[in-house]
C-alpha cells in the first residue's frame, strides 16, 4: 500500500532561506523549461516529423548558465520536469484543463519534492528528519509511520501563512481482505448543497458551513488589506491575518470530514455516491460559494481510501443516472419534476417522497446493482 502521511516542520533560520531558495529555483527551472517548449513548439509547429526529433531542455543543462541552481537539491529539480511532463500529459488528455502556465513567485504555491535514495530521507527520532541539503529538520511527529514502511519521497511545501509541511510517501506490504458488501452493509449518498448530503436512511451530518460563519469577520479583514500600500509591513502583517482566518475555515472543514468519513467507512462495507462535476456546478445556478464550501468532493477523496484500508468499496455512479425522478418504491420515472420540488407524490403507487432522501435510496440501489446484490 502506498499512502501519504503529512506533518508539520519547523527549519531554523539557515534552513528556511535554503527552502526560499529550493521554491525560487524549482519555480526557475520550470519556467524555463516551459519557454523552452513552447519556443520548439513555435519554431517547427507546421512540421510534425521535425518537432518530435527536437530535444527538450533538462535541468542541467541550466546549471552551466546559472550555478546557483547548484546549491539546491538536485532530485527537486528533476521533480520540476516529471511536474511539467504531467502537465502536458494533462492537458493533451483533457484540453478543458487548460496549457501549462507559467509558475508565479507571489501567487502560486510553494513546495517541491525530494526522492528518497539510500537513506538520505530517513527518520532519525520522534523529532527530527534527515532531508537532503537541509539535513536535520525539526518535525511534529503526532501519529507514527506503519511498521516497515519504506519512505519513498517527500513533498516540502510552505502555507500562505508561513508555516512549513512535509508529506512523507511510504510504501509498506498491509495484508487486506476485501470485504463482500451487503444491502444491508451499504449506504448511498446524495449531495446536498445545504447539509452535505442525504443518505438512503434519512439522515444528513448537518454540515456547519465554515465558511459561511466566517464570511463577514473576512469581509472585514480582506477590506483593511485592501486600503495597505503595497509592499508595506502593515500590509504584510494584515496579510497574514486574512491568510489565518482562511487556514482556520480549511483545517475545520477537514476535521469535520475526517471525522463524518470515518463514521461511514468503519459502519459500512460499501458506499455508493454520484460522480459529480463540481467545479461545473460551482459555476453555475449562483452556487459558487456553496459548492466551494460544502467540501463533498473532499469527502469523496477522504471515503476512497479509508473504505480501501479495510478492503471495502466506493462505488460512483452515472451523474445522469435519475434518482431524483425515479419512485424507489415502483420504479416509476416523474419527468415533469422541476428542481424547486422538494416532495413529490408518485402517480402509479402514490407514495409521497422526500426529493433527497428518494435519490439517496435510488443511488443505493444502483449501486447494489452494480454490485450484484440482489
Amino acid at each position: 500500500m502506498i499512502k501519504a502521511f503529512k506533518y508539520r516542520l519547523y527549519p531554523n533560520k539557515e534552513q528556511d532561506v535554503l527552502l526560499q531558495k529550493t521554491f525560487g529555483c524549482v519555480r526557475f527551472i520550470y519556467n524555463q523549461m516551459l519557454a523552452n517548449r513552447m519556443a520548439i513548439y513555435e519554431q517547427y509547429r507546421d512540421n510534425k516529423e521535425a518537432l518530435k526529433q527536437q530535444k527538450y531542455a533538462l535541468p542541467a543543462d541550466y546549471k552551466k548558465e546559472y550555478p546557483w541552481l547548484k546549491e539546491v537539491d538536485s532530485l527537486a529539480l528533476a521533480n520540476a520536469q516529471l511536474n511539467l511532463n504531467a502537465a502536458y500529459r494533462n492537458f493533451y488528455r483533457d484540453p478543458s484543463i487548460g496549457f501549462p502556465k507559467f509558475k508565479s513567485k507571489h501567487k502560486s504555491k510553494k513546495s517541491y519534492t525530494t526522492n528518497n535514495q539510500k537513506g538520505t530521507i530517513r527518520l532519525i527520532d520522534s523529532k527530527t528528519i534527515r532531508l537532503p541539503k537541509l539535513k536535520n529538520v525539526r518535525i511534529k511527529l503526532h501519529r507514527q509511520l506503519p511498521k516497515n514502511a519504506t519512505i519513498k519521497s517527500a513533498t516540502i511545501s510552505q502555507k500562505a501563512t508561513g508555516k512549513y509541511e512535509i508529506s512523507i510517501l511510504v510504501e509498506w506490504e498491509a495484508a487486506i481482505k476485501p470485504v463482500a458488501p451487503t444491502i444491508e452493509s451499504t449506504i448511498g449518498l446524495d449531495y446536498s448543497s445545504g447539509s452535505l448530503f442525504v443518505d438512503s436512511q434519512a439522515s444528513s451530518p448537518e454540515y456547519p458551513k465554515f465558511y459561511r460563519l466566517a464570511e463577514a469577520r473576512l469581509k472585514k479583514e480582506q477590506r483593511k488589506l485592501s486600503r495597505r500600500k503595497k509592499g508595506s509591513k502593515n500590509r504584510e502583517k494584515q496579510r497574514q491575518i486574512v491568510a489565518k482566518l482562511h487556514e482556520k475555515v480549511v483545517n475545520q472543514r477537514k476535521d469535520f470530514l475526517h471525522n463524518v468519513s470515518r463514521k461511514i467507512a468503519n459502519n459500512y462495507d460499501a458506499v455508493v455516491i454520484e460522480n459529480l462535476n463540481l467545479k461545473n456546478m460551482a459555476q453555475g445556478l449562483n452556487l459558487a460559494k456553496s459548492t466551494n464550501d460544502n467540501g463533498f468532493g473532499m469527502l469523496k477523496r477522504f471515503l476512497q481510501y479509508k473504505l480501501a484500508e479495510q478492503g471495502k468499496q466506493l462505488i460512483t455512479i452515472d451523474k445522469w443516472y435519475p434518482s431524483s425522478k425515479l419512485c424507489h418504491c415502483c420504479g416509476e420515472k416523474n419527468n415533469q419534476l422541476s428542481l424547486s420540488e422538494r416532495t413529490w407524490t408518485c402517480q402509479r403507487c402514490g407514495t409521497t417522497l422526500d426529493r433527497d432522501v428518494n435519490a439517496a435510496i435510488n443511488i443505493k440501489l444502483e449501486g447494489c446493482r452494480i454490485l450484484g446484490i440482489a
